[in-house]
């Protein structure tokens, strides 16, 4: 009796499940898969429960990673990873496995997760002997961009290019299109329903943070992308393209952990709603391009795709072809928002729930500013050191990337903490996991932005901060990851992150909301990961889908 690729990856035994170079991770000189790999496809499609059972058995005991510890389910099969997926707490399941069994952990039947700051420099490095894994096969279309590309030399290619839209002259074009989107946010957050003006002091109705975050990464988005905002913080109508958005890096997330999934489309099947809604996604993002590009470079707008249509590869004099723009596009909406939302909600979830810290981030930037006009991207506000120190903190507790970014070992091998592993490994640290390391964060569990400061006082420890502490808590820091493939848009978010949060702490006072159930807290009642209720939570999509926190606003001015 035949067991079918569907019924068995249905539920939890799909022996093609291997995510990386396939069983004995072997390939041959020339780059291509031995017939030992290949017959993993032809497995894949019909096996016998013979053969099933004989690959569960070698892929427990005589596969070259068993010696490794993790879940027994996790050696024989990448539908782990799928499940965990689906249900959106896949960077908890790495925190949770790396607490069962330590700094190594075999979480697919060729995958290898390392907890460590040392593994991620061995594996993220400029020098590492590895490339993107086949998870990333899931998020190409129409074309690779220079998120998903697994060729390095394509996307040094596609870098080089996309670097013209990132440089220091185009960020002083495009603030204006930042701060335009900035403005609105601050005057939508603190409209005060003039029935309850009295009642409530002068406080607004509590704000969904996760929400107006959302819109706002969106419509600055739209306006340095497609040469118009999507006006998401004015008008309810043109929200829909948020859960496009999540459909679209859910699916990716999902078919990425479990390739034949993605091989063989059966993603229609199994989740159609998340197919449907990337379809539309892909529908939405194209129809968006189109309409930026009939405006060509002939525009005074000095946006992304000016810069885009405009750029050439100083090496080769190549720009991005149409298909190529496309999926820049899906790569600018989806990255520069979701994960910039995503850091300021977390940022405003910890500084409610931890007065001190609010008490200082506020009186730093009323100090430097005399006018919230004056608050733009500059020396002034790079020179807010603790706010920074606040945004870092929350990207370090809460990361918009969680999980792992997966890299293939190539022909040669790699040595990752002294383990020798061979071609075709699937590896990576675990964002959240390190960023909870005590071993570079003591008490890393409590919102603590003096531990980026040299010598501040740290509240928790009850001594100062040293250089040494510091830099022990940058060696594992990576919400934008680090290393060639690392994220090329990290200064434009530092620059909507600390221009939209000074001018929200200038210009209002913030508190916790009164009376109402925070869905961004944990609980104790909660899976073993959720149950902190001072740590705001999240659902891994690849990105991050939140909720909260919930925030009510004042004009600064007035006094209770």
């Amino acid at each position: 009796m035949a067991v079918t690729i569907v019924e068995a990856s249905r539920w939890w035994l799909v022996v093609g499940g291997g995510g990386g170079g396939g069983d004995g991770v072997k390939r041959t000189s020339g780059g291509r898969t031995s017939r030992h790999i290949r017959l993993r496809h032809h497995h894949a499609l019909t096996i016998s429960p013979r053969q099933a059972l004989g690959i569960v058995v070698y892929r427990i005991f005589f596969h070259p990673l068993a010696k490794y510890p993790g879940p027994l389910l996790a050696k024989v099969t990448d539908a782990y990873q799928l499940y965990h997926a689906y249900k959106g707490d896949r960077h908890l399941e790495f925190w949770r496995m790396h607490q069962r069994y330590g700094k190594i952990v075999r979480f697919g039947p060729n995958s290898l997760s390392f907890n460590s700051n040392q593994a991620l420099k061995e594996i993220y490095g400029f020098r590492s002997n590895v490339r993107k894994a086949e998870f990333y096969n899931a998020f190409v279309h129409p074309a690779a961009n220079t998120h998903n590309t697994r060729d390095k030399e394509v996307h040094a290619r596609k870098r080089r290019v996309l670097s013209h839209a990132f440089s220091d002259s185009a960020m002083k074009e495009m603030q204006r299109y930042i701060l335009g989107n900035v403005r609105t946010f601050c005057e939508q957050v603190g409209i005060v329903d003039g029935g309850a003006v009295a009642e409530n002091k002068g406080w607004t109705k509590p704000r969904d943070m996760s929400h107006w975050c959302n819109y706002l990464a969106m419509d600055i988005l739209g306006d340095l992308s497609f040469g118009k905002a999507f006006h998401m913080l004015e008008k309810p109508d043109n929200r829909f393209a948020l859960e496009l958005v999540e459909a679209a890096t859910t699916r990716h997330l999902i078919c990425g952990t479990m390739p034949v999934v993605d091989r063989l489309k059966i993603d229609k099947f199994l989740f159609p709603k998340l197919a449907a809604g990337r379809a539309r996604y892909m529908a939405y993002s194209k129809g968006q391009l189109t309409e930026r590009t009939k405006l060509g470079e002939e525009t005074d707008r000095r946006d992304f795709f000016y810069y885009l249509l405009k750029a050439r590869d100083p090496e080769t004099g190549q720009g991005f072809s149409t298909p190529e723009l496309w999926g820049e596009s899906n790569l600018l909406i989806i990255a520069g928002s979701d994960t910039t939302s995503t850091a300021m909600a977390a940022t405003l979830f910890y500084l409610v729930r931890n007065a001190r810290a609010l008490e200082r981030a506020t009186k730093e930037i009323r100090g430097k500013f005399s006018d919230v006009e004056e608050i733009v991207h500059g020396p002034t506000l790079g020179s807010c050191s603790y706010l920074r120190a606040c945004i870092d903190e929350a990207m370090r507790m809460s990361p918009s990337v969680g999980g792992i970014l997966p890299r293939e070992v190539l022909p040669g091998g790699i040595t990752i903490e002294g383990q020798t592993l061979p071609p075709g490994t699937v590896v990576g640290t675990p964002h959240y996991t390190i960023h909870h390391n005590d071993d570079y964060y003591p008490t890393p569990y409590s919102y603590v932005p003096e531990r980026w400061m040299a010598g501040e006082a740290n509240p928790v420890t009850g001594r100062a901060t040293t250089e040494d502490e510091v830099a022990r808590a940058q060696s594992a820091f990576c919400p934008f990851s680090v290393g060639p493939r690392g994220c090329i848009g990290k200064g434009l978010a530092y620059v909507e992150m600390t221009t939209t949060l000074a001018r929200t702490l200038y210009m209002y006072d913030l508190r916790k909301a009164v009376g109402v159930v925070d869905p961004g807290e944990g609980r104790p009642d909660l899976e073993w990961g959720r149950h902190r209720v001072e740590e705001f939570q999240l659902v891994d999509t690849f990105t991050s889908a939140k909720k909260g926190p919930m925030i009510e606003f004042r004009a600064a001015a007035q006094k209770a």
